[in-house]
């Protein structure tokens, strides 16, 4: 089970019974993040080199099992078995792949090794072949991690105030519409942010993340954009290399629609992370890096807590130490509630339930209606 599911755990029965639409605390916390590092096991901050590769190992040998399976075996199925199996094959691999760019995305905080040129170069392989930029998206998501829950610095995942939003969201306030916006969001979210910053930091200008001279980038960081434009650029055409072979509907069977899977379940696992009604904002006027730290929520996704290796039921640790590896990041979790109490945000609603409940609830951030949350935001869904 991932984080709160374990029913022996005390905290977890506690975090059960709390209502988990109730909103978490805004005022400064009663301890500091040396506090929180103090309730942390020391050997949880300890990366092995061998025990990550394990996973890279486990989790491309289960891409390689469900490939050949399909490749092998699904033409001689009947109709219509075939297809389910492909439906099936779309949905696990597109998993794998989600765990595969966990693994990416630890390399990119230095949480894989203690060797910064070894998690540089394998997040850059493994992403480049799920078509991310690695580097694009490791500077830019270490500026979310530095401003997180900062209506003026973060970088992803910015609500806006209702006379921001775009223009089609009044038509879209009916179950049809959120309907339509849920899929488009899923199916293309990542798409939208990497080209055309979609829920990203307003620099006043375009900003794209496969552009070296956007404004997301500085001086220093430039060289590496073209590198990971370079990458994606080699997988591109390796794939077309191996369309002309196969044929265009074998790429798309075998790769392109597991990405796509892979694509929904990433932008679900981190919106549902930074979306919920319980969560607060800040303007510069209120926000610190440690309430803004502590305003992410995790969940629970059941078996794919472990194909994701953790990465949405220990998000709260995730941002107050990026580099715990994640095969420590459940102990650490359960160490530090205790110290965080009302502070430590934990939804165990099912996640069908919860996707369509903040999609519905959680469309734009209005001030609190108390003088001393001057400069504290909250979702609201009336438009």
């Amino acid at each position: 089970m991932g984080g709160g599911g374990n029913m022996s755990n005390p905290t977890a029965k506690t975090e059960l019974k709390k209502n988990p639409l109730q909103r978490m605390p805004t005022s400064k916390p009663p301890f500091t993040i040396g506090d929180i590092k103090k309730a942390i096991p020391p050997h949880c901050f300890q990366r092995s080199l061998i025990r990550s590769f394990y996973y890279v190992v486990r989790d491309l040998s289960l891409v390689f099992v469900f490939y050949y399976i399909a490749s092998t075996y699904f033409h001689l199925l009947p109709s219509p078995y075939c297809y389910l199996a492909w439906v099936a094959y779309w949905i696990v691999q597109g998993c794998a792949f989600t765990g595969i760019w966990m693994i990416s995305h630890e390399c990119g905080h230095h949480a894989f090794s203690d060797y910064q040129w070894v998690d540089d170069t394998l997040g850059f392989i493994l992403h480049s072949a799920l078509l991310v930029p690695y580097f694009s998206l490791k500077y830019s998501h270490s500026r979310h991690h530095s401003h997180t829950n900062s209506l003026d610095g973060d970088q992803t995942h910015v609500p806006k105030i209702k006379s921001e939003l775009p223009w089609f969201y009044k038509y879209s306030n009916n179950p049809l519409g959120r309907i339509l916006l849920l899929v488009t969001a899923l199916g293309l979210g990542t798409f939208l942010y990497w080209t055309i910053n979609f829920t990203g930091k307003n620099y006043g200008r375009f900003a794209c993340h496969f552009d070296p001279y956007a404004p997301i980038y500085n001086d220093r960081e430039r060289l590496w954009i073209y590198i990971s434009d370079a990458g994606l650029i080699a997988t591109t055409y390796v794939w077309y290399r191996i369309a002309l072979a196969q044929g265009l509907a074998w790429v798309v069977c075998i790769y392109g629609m597991p990405l796509l899977i892979h694509n929904v379940t990433l932008v679900l696992v981190t919106y549902l992370n930074h979306t919920h009604p319980s969560v607060p904002h800040y303007d510069s006027s209120e926000w610190d890096w440690l309430r803004g730290a502590l305003a992410s929520v995790d969940r629970d996704f059941g078996l794919l807590n472990k194909v994701f290796h953790n990465f949405g039921d220990t998000h709260v640790l995730h941002h107050l130490f990026t580099a715990i590896p994640h095969y420590h990041a459940l102990e650490a979790t359960n160490a530090i509630k205790p110290l965080l109490g009302e502070y430590y945000q934990f939804d165990g609603t099912p996640i069908y339930k919860a996707l369509w409940r903040e999609f519905s609830e959680c469309i734009y951030v209005e001030k609190g209606e108390g003088s001393h949350d001057n400069g504290v935001f909250w979702f609201k869904n009336k438009l």
